[in-house]
């Protein structure tokens, strides 16, 4: 199986970065392919230049695609399995993976109309998405105010929506706390990635 995680996180100290790496070491293990678009580590250009808001906003095709967000699609073609791993930063993920979305995202790749107003997406069908964001706040927490659901409804409805089979989020709240959840959440991530063949 192919897997390409998207990560974005700045810093190697980071919870965030020993999570990407258990997941790592699970989908290793397991002996699948893996490459990795690390976000901050490749400077990955998240602002939508003034080019590409006139293809995507005027839905305008004949408009290049810019050769950073094309590497970025072949990599999104090779893979069954794509992983997302991030923190939750005011409820949501970095810009830096928002970025990610906005440019790669591209009409007439994951999203478009034919001539007859149909639903059009030359992005090939993934097996799996997977998302892995660890959380200050406890999970049941941001399930009292909503937020778990807002994430959860804008990452796995509208943003992998329908160009994946399947989709699951793992928020591994309570970090603020961590060493009460540090091992678990560990374990979690190396077993998910070890797992994804299933």
């Amino acid at each position: 199986m192919n897997v390409l995680i998207i990560y974005a996180h700045p810093s190697q100290k980071s919870f965030t970065y020993q999570i990407f790496s258990q997941l790592k070491k699970g989908i290793l293990a397991a002996g699948h392919q893996l490459k990795v678009s690390d976000l901050y580590a490749m400077n990955f250009q998240s602002d939508m230049s003034e080019i590409e808001y006139n293809r995507e906003g005027f839905a305008n095709t004949k408009l290049p695609i810019q050769a950073d967000v094309q590497l970025e699609q072949q990599k999104v073609e090779w893979a069954n399995v794509v992983c997302f791993v991030y923190p939750v930063w005011w409820s949501d993920c970095p810009a830096k993976l928002k970025g990610w979305f906005d440019r790669v995202y591209t009409v007439g790749y994951a999203y478009g109309y034919d001539d007859k107003g149909s639903p059009e997406s030359k992005m090939t069908l993934k097996e799996k998405g997977i998302v892995l964001c660890p959380a200050g706040h406890p999970n049941d927490f941001l399930e009292e105010i909503g937020i778990a659901q807002s994430m959860k409804k804008v990452m796995l409805e509208d943003r992998l929506g329908k160009r994946f089979s399947h989709k699951e989020m793992h928020i591994l709240g309570g970090t603020i706390d961590l060493e009460k959840f540090k091992a678990s959440h560990l374990k979690k991530a190396f077993e998910i990635g070890k797992n994804l063949g299933i």
